[in-house]
């Protein structure tokens, strides 16, 4: 299968999940436990209902694999090409019928005997589509990122933006130990709490995206940071997650990280590193990241100062 048929395939698949799960947004039995995914997050019942149609899209598709949070690696004994999916980023919002809730879909050519070193530098093609509201984006490696709202495609302008005291910005908090967390972004919270704002959105491919609308000048996810850099933490993390250490992973990223590094953000790990190198197919703590995503390279570096001199005051803290 070439790519151009996979593109037009994957705005199928993404407005088709779109289609079946706007209905249930808000509503009670979205909310209701299926059991926890390969990634060892929750599975509700919204969530199984996509990843069930994703499933179901794509068996008889030749050549062609998928790897989502709920389902792992599918079908790729023979594949040429593997989607990256999430049906839903943003389970939680679309649970309470919000509007942060987005299909994520990412295509990388793959070949069975590189599996372990297919990595997000790889993706060569990312989609991102709102469920609630009628906007989607869309990038290829190379080819530059559209924004197509209500049916018409707008221009993405980037706004710069220096000042940490006027800062808009979110942040991923969901599995994450709220105290160290804190610590460790209390710089930045401190700073931005009265002239700028500050949000959790609940989906990192929203909250990127946003960065394209103007909405927001930065996305902070410094989970995955904390646990590499302070092991110390994870009976916290495991704690918070019943269990599990959760943080973002590849399926979360893969789409929204192309469309920020081709419409000219500046997006990367927690400690200043390119996000390509981190493996595309891993699940588990494996397949985790930390993430930063800024209207300019400047923002950038200064939002990761600010960690570096966080992740300090937090090993402070607790004596580490």
């Amino acid at each position: 299968m070439r790519l151009e048929e996979l593109v037009e395939f994957c705005r199928d698949l993404s407005a088709g999940v779109r289609d079946l799960v706007r209905p249930h947004l808000g509503k009670k039995e979205a909310r209701r436990m299926e059991g926890r995914g390969a990634s060892g997050d929750s599975t509700f019942a919204i969530d199984e209902m996509a990843e069930r149609m994703v499933e179901k899209s794509l068996a008889d598709l030749p050549g062609v694999g998928f790897f989502s949070e709920d389902r792992g690696l599918v079908g790729c004994e023979d594949a040429s090409w593997v989607l990256v999916v999430d049906p839903i980023d943003g389970t939680r919002p679309a649970a309470a019928g919000l509007e942060a809730c987005c299909v994520s879909v990412a295509v990388a050519a793959y070949d069975p005997r590189e599996e372990a070193r297919t990595v997000l530098g790889d993706v060569v093609y990312g989609l991102v589509r709102e469920i609630k509201n009628d906007a989607w984006f869309e990038a290829r490696r190379g080819g530059g990122s559209r924004m197509v709202i209500d049916g018409e495609e707008r221009e993405i302008t980037i706004h710069p933006h220096h000042d940490l005291s006027t800062l808009f910005w979110t942040l991923g908090l969901r599995g994450r130990p709220a105290l160290p967390t804190a610590l460790v972004l209390e710089e930045l919270i401190d700073a931005s709490s009265v002239d700028g704002g500050i949000f959790d959105l609940g989906s990192a491919a929203f909250c990127i995206t946003r960065l394209l609308t103007g909405q927001l000048d930065a996305y902070v996810d410094v989970g995955d940071r904390m646990l590499r850099e302070v092991p110390q933490l994870e009976g916290m993390f495991l704690r918070c997650g019943h269990g599990h250490a959760l943080n973002n992973s590849s399926y979360d990223l893969a789409a929204a990280s192309l469309i920020a590094g081709e419409a000219g953000l500046a997006i990367g790990d927690a400690f200043g590193r390119s996000l390509d190198g981190y493996p595309l197919l891993a699940s588990g703590r494996e397949g985790q990241l930390s993430c930063v995503a800024a209207v300019t390279p400047r923002l950038y570096e200064a939002i990761v100062a600010c960690i570096d001199v966080g992740m300090a005051r937090m090993r402070d803290h607790y004596g580490w």
